[in-house]
This record gives structure tokens, C-alpha cells and sequence, in this order.
């Protein structure tokens, strides 16, 4: 399933292109559903409490007597069992998700954020007007990044309440008002600072889904 429907896509390019008449600056915006599929987290896990599930069964089983201990087979296919039911219950996305600490969510969403402001080619346009805002809806990450011909005029904490509004969309589920509301609000900023000097598209408007 799209993260949002074409329709809702469209509204977003739509507002892209809007406040692109009143600025120099490039805006490409970029919706990721997760930075990273995070594969070793739930393996870890299970692995990890796979390990503790014998010594704790043999523990228990001796201090209520039961035949002087568990066979050694029952705790290896214990362990296996274990192993396998949480592999598969840690890959669930609400489950997986407070498996990984907050900072190592954020680390992954932060560098994709940079390999998509290079690969978008932000860093080449004509007067270094670049900018990316992003999205990675599983993180709830939100980052707005730059070139330096929009730096130089405008810090980097001049988006900070730009995002954090954003980021608390996205965690009510309101994603695509999301977008528009932050397209609106970098609009202004840069209309002020980076006004339109000669018309030009260098850059697609559209919403970049990365399924």
C-alpha cells in the first residue's frame, strides 16, 4: 500500500510548484516508509534471550525438583523454539519498532536523508539552492537540509520549529497536512531570503516515495 495516494502525491508537487514562483530555491521532497529494514535487530534479540532461556529453565527446574533437572535435549529444543518464535514475533513493525533504541532510528534516517540529497542532486543546482525535505515515517524522522546558497542566508536553526511541527504530524498520522503545512512555511522563509530572481525548474516538483 502507497504511503499516500497519488492524489495526495499530486498536492504535494502542487505546492512545490507554488512557492517555487516566489523563490530561487530547488525543493524536493522525499517520503520514505522506513530507513532501514534493521534485519539483525529482532535476530539480536532472540539470540540474546535464547541464550538466557536454558539456564533459567534449569534453574527453575531443579529448584522445584523436577527429575533433578531438564534434559538437555528439552532445553536445546527449548532454546531452538525460542529462538525461532521471536525472530518472527521481533519482525513485526510495532514490535520491532521499540526494539531499536531512538538514536540508532534516527542515525539510520539522518544518512539516508544525505545520500537522498545527493542522489536527488541538490548539491548541483545553478546557484547552490538546494533543498530536501524528509520524511521516514517508521523513524517519525523529519529533516529539512540545505545547499549553501540557502545556508548562507538562512541558519540551520531557522527550521528547527519547521520540523518539529512536521515530526508531530507525522506521529498523529497526518502526514500528507504534514507537507503541506511545512512547504508552506519553508515558502515563506524563502520568498524573504531567497526571492525569485529569473524563472527556472531545475528539479522535478513532485513527492519521491521510497517504498
Amino acid at each position: 500500500m502507497a504511503l499516500l495516494s497519488e492524489s495526495e502525491q499530486r498536492q504535494v508537487g502542487d505546492a512545490i510548484t507554488r512557492i517555487e514562483r516566489d523563490t530561487d530555491a530547488e525543493v524536493v521532497t522525499v517520503l520514505a516508509r522506513q530507513a532501514d529494514d534493521y534485519t539483525y535487530i529482532p535476530l539480536l534479540w532472540a539470540g540474546l534471550t535464547a541464550l538466557i532461556v536454558p539456564g533459567a529453565l534449569s534453574v527453575i527446574a531443579s529448584w522445584l525438583g523436577w527429575l533433578g533437572g531438564t534434559s538437555a535435549w528439552y532445553l536445546l529444543l527449548a532454546q531452538w523454539l525460542v529462538f525461532i518464535v521471536l525472530a518472527v514475533v521481533f519482525r513485526l513493525p510495532p514490535v520491532l519498532t521499540r526494539l531499536i533504541p531512538r538514536h540508532v532510528r534516527f542515525w539510520r534516517a539522518s544518512n539516508l536523508a544525505r545520500r537522498q540529497f545527493l542522489e536527488q542532486n541538490l548539491h548541483h543546482t545553478e546557484a547552490g539552492t538546494g533543498m530536501l525535505i524528509f520524511v521516514s515515517e517508521a523513524e517519525r524522522y523529519v529533516e529539512i537540509l540545505v545547499d549553501r546558497g540557502i545556508s548562507a542566508r538562512l541558519s540551520d536553526d531557522t527550521w528547527q520549529a519547521i520540523v518539529e511541527a512536521f515530526t508531530a504530524r507525522v506521529k498523529a498520522g497526518e502526514t500528507l497536512q504534514g507537507f503541506l503545512d511545512c512547504i508552506d512555511s519553508c515558502g515563506e522563509l524563502l520568498e524573504a531570503h531567497v526571492p525569485a530572481t529569473h524563472e527556472r525548474n531545475e528539479l522535478p516538483n513532485r513527492l519521491i516515495v521510497l517504498d
